[in-house]
């Protein structure tokens, strides 16, 4: 928004600059030296017309004892030297009236174009406020939108929370009447405990920091049209159960496995089928050839290379044929998502390249192995320069491919198939 802004700022101050010139110009066209002068020669051109249309007086003749040497001008001579003089000054009345015409229609041009010029102002002015405000109003919005998700947050933490005490009071309860017996409660009795305290810390993190089931479902929707009806479809780590949801929606029979006990519990309060476990023992009792698709989405990068490798290697046996295998993963090659997304959760193993993954799956004997990218990031990226000169241009290419290393597709999914 503050680009945009800055953007609308300079267009606005473009056009001021513009009025304020085309003002200065109308003001020199028209100064009072000018007009004076204009007045002025009108003023001696009705003089001379008002002259010319005086009679003349007839001077009084004299006698002469002497006959006259030349005859007086015939009357026909003085009417035309008076039609003469007339005619040179209505010829001159006309050029300056036409004089006068051609600056008014510039007149009116300039006046015209100013009159355009303060609407477009207007309305650069409207804009930039425009934006002003609706940037006000987005940063209260976005406050308002960042304590609610907040609340949301906690709220859910503490269902999680409630949930599980109860639990650990029963356990709790248990250890503490085995050490009544004065006996030694066994090594499970005491993971039992502190398992999922553990549990509990990543799923707060989970709901916190994944965002809204209802969104992530709305990124995930994609996937849906990449697997068929009348199979099962396994969803490794299925978290809070949302792509279990979706296929459930759409008529597809659907298990997931999950290592948390709180994940576990709240696909089960949904009633998804869900199991807990670790996902390469639970893929290992799978029957071979027995799943239509194998589903997992930001899981992958937990996982040390070795077990990344043996869950793909078996994936492919787990498949029948025509099986499809969809791993979604933070894409490393977009700067922004590797820093802010990433490196934020501490569980995370290492980050896998998309190329790195589509020879993984190629090895394990997958065909047709694609990489689909999420939408790349809009808000965050840089904006190009205003302006069509060469400078400009070179500058606007090289921000494009800063935007494609810095703010590329934050996700992308490695999809193949057993044939």
């Amino acid at each position: 928004m503050r680009r945009v802004i800055e953007k609308l700022s300079y267009e606005r101050k473009e056009k001021e600059e513009a009025f304020a010139e085309k003002t200065q110009k109308l003001k020199e066209k028209n100064k009072d030296d000018i007009t004076s002068q204009k007045s002025l020669r009108l003023e001696h051109l009705l003089s001379r017309l008002e002259d010319s249309l005086k009679p003349k007086e007839k001077p009084l003749a004299k006698k002469s004892i002497f006959p006259p040497f030349a005859k007086t001008p015939a009357k026909d001579s003085v009417q035309q030297v008076f039609n003469q003089q007339v005619f040179q000054i209505l010829k001159e009345f006309k050029e300056m009236l036409v004089q006068n015409l051609n600056q008014t229609k510039e007149a009116v041009a300039t006046l015209t174009d100013l009159v355009e010029l303060n609407v477009s102002l207007m309305d650069a002015k409207d804009k930039e406020w425009d934006a002003l405000e609706n940037n006000h109003v987005g940063m209260i919005f976005k406050s308002m939108e960042w304590k609610v998700d907040k609340l949301a947050g906690e709220y859910g933490d503490v269902k999680i929370l409630m949930k599980k005490f109860l639990l650990l009071k029963e356990n709790l309860t248990r250890l503490l009447a085995t050490l009544e017996e004065k006996r030694i409660p066994a090594v499970p009795e005491v993971k039992e405990i502190l398992e999922p305290l553990g549990d509990w810390r990543y799923a707060r993190f989970e709901n916190r920091y994944r965002g809204y089931e209802e969104e992530v479902k709305k990124q995930q929707a994609s996937y849906i049209s990449l697997f068929k009806k009348g199979g099962r479809i396994l969803d490794l780590g299925c978290g809070r159960g949302e792509f279990l949801s979706l296929l459930n929606e759409n008529g597809i029979d659907a298990l997931g496995i999950d290592g948390n006990s709180l994940m576990v519990d709240a696909c089960l309060d949904k009633g998804l089928n869900c199991r807990k476990g670790d996902i390469l023992e639970e893929l290992t009792k799978i029957e071979d050839g027995s799943l239509s698709g194998i589903f997992s989405s930001q899981v992958i990068e937990h996982l040390p290379p070795a077990y990344l490798r043996r869950v793909v290697e078996l994936a492919y046996f787990k498949l029948a044929p025509e099986g499809r295998i969809v791993l979604e993963t933070i894409n490393p090659t977009s700067v922004f998502t590797l820093v802010q997304v990433y490196y934020l959760d501490l569980a995370h193993q290492k980050p896998i390249h998309p190329q790195a993954l589509q020879f993984l799956l190629e090895s394990a004997g997958f065909e047709d192995v694609e990489i689909k990218f999420s939408p790349p990031l809009k808000q965050e990226r840089l904006q190009n320069l205003p302006g069509a000169d060469e400078l400009a241009s070179i500058l606007n290419q090289n921000i494009d491919n800063l935007n494609r290393l810095l703010y590329a597709s934050p996700n992308y999914a490695a999809t193949g198939i057993k044939k």
